[in-house]
């Protein structure tokens, strides 16, 4: 085997470890709901812990809002799997849906606002910080 091959299996099996760990435990997840109703979000500041694996579960009772948060998920790790249910920064949540979204966030504010027509104007709006 020659040294360069050596090598690049000595840093193959290093990573394949590390890969591994690098998953979060999503059942040991910190939960943190957050209601979106009657033009507005409960709560309107959503707090969440920097680096700590997280479900953001988005309740919606009635009527059609998004969840609309660009910055916060583009700087998030979101679990592979709900990816899908983010577009553009936006989560769309209909009348009687819950979303569940599993993500890591990083330390910041973030706008949080409904992009439904005339939502933010009547109040839908809020922040999301991370510490």
């Amino acid at each position: 085997m020659t040294f360069r091959a050596a090598l690049a299996a000595a840093a193959l099996t290093l990573a394949i470890p590390a890969a591994g760990q690098d998953q979060p435990d999503w059942n040991a997840a910190a939960v943190t709901e957050v209601t979106l109703d009657s033009f507005s979000f409960t709560p309107k500041v959503v707090n969440l812990l920097a680096g700590t694996p997280t479900k953001l579960v988005l309740r919606n009772e009635k009527g059609g809002h998004s969840f609309s948060a660009p910055a916060f998920f583009a700087s998030s790790r979101i679990a592979p799997e709900d990816r899908e249910k983010i577009k553009n920064g936006n989560v769309e949540v209909d009348g009687g849906e819950t979303v569940t979204i599993r993500l890591v966030p990083v330390a910041g504010t973030y706008k949080l606002t409904c992009t439904h027509f005339m939502h933010n104007t009547l109040g839908m709006s809020g922040k999301i910080v991370v510490q």
